[in-house]
């Protein structure tokens, strides 16, 4: 049975293109989801999340101008308005996330992927 894997890439991104490498060196089947184009909607993303075992602040991109322009920078910003932005803004989301029959991460940094191949 082949491997597959779903990774949530940006192309302009080092780290993602690094991922993306690992997959393929290890002859994954991979789904590639270029989440500026595609975002995934609010449950495919709190779901990302969850299974990642990461919090949604720590999926947000925070050095985005987005961040600050749209005010999520104040603490009584919840999940859901954080979601929301996400997918509203897809720039805002940290990438990449991959996921495998292992499990899901958001490999940042790109050892972390290693923790699902």
């Amino acid at each position: 049975m082949a491997k597959t894997a779903t990774i949530y890439h940006n192309t302009r991104c080092g780290t993602s293109r690094t991922v993306l490498a690992l997959l393929e060196d290890a002859d994954y089947e991979i789904e590639i989801v270029e989440y500026l184009k595609t975002p995934p909607d609010a449950a495919t993303l709190r779901q990302l999340i969850t299974d990642a075992g990461v919090g949604v602040r720590d999926a947000v991109r925070t050095k985005e101008a987005a961040y600050k322009e749209l005010g999520l920078d104040r603490p009584e910003v919840t999940d859901d308005e954080l979601i929301t932005a996400m997918t509203e803004h897809p720039v805002l989301i940290q990438r990449p996330f991959v996921v495998t029959e292992k499990g899901t991460r958001l490999a940042r940094p790109s050892e972390v992927a290693a923790e699902v191949l």
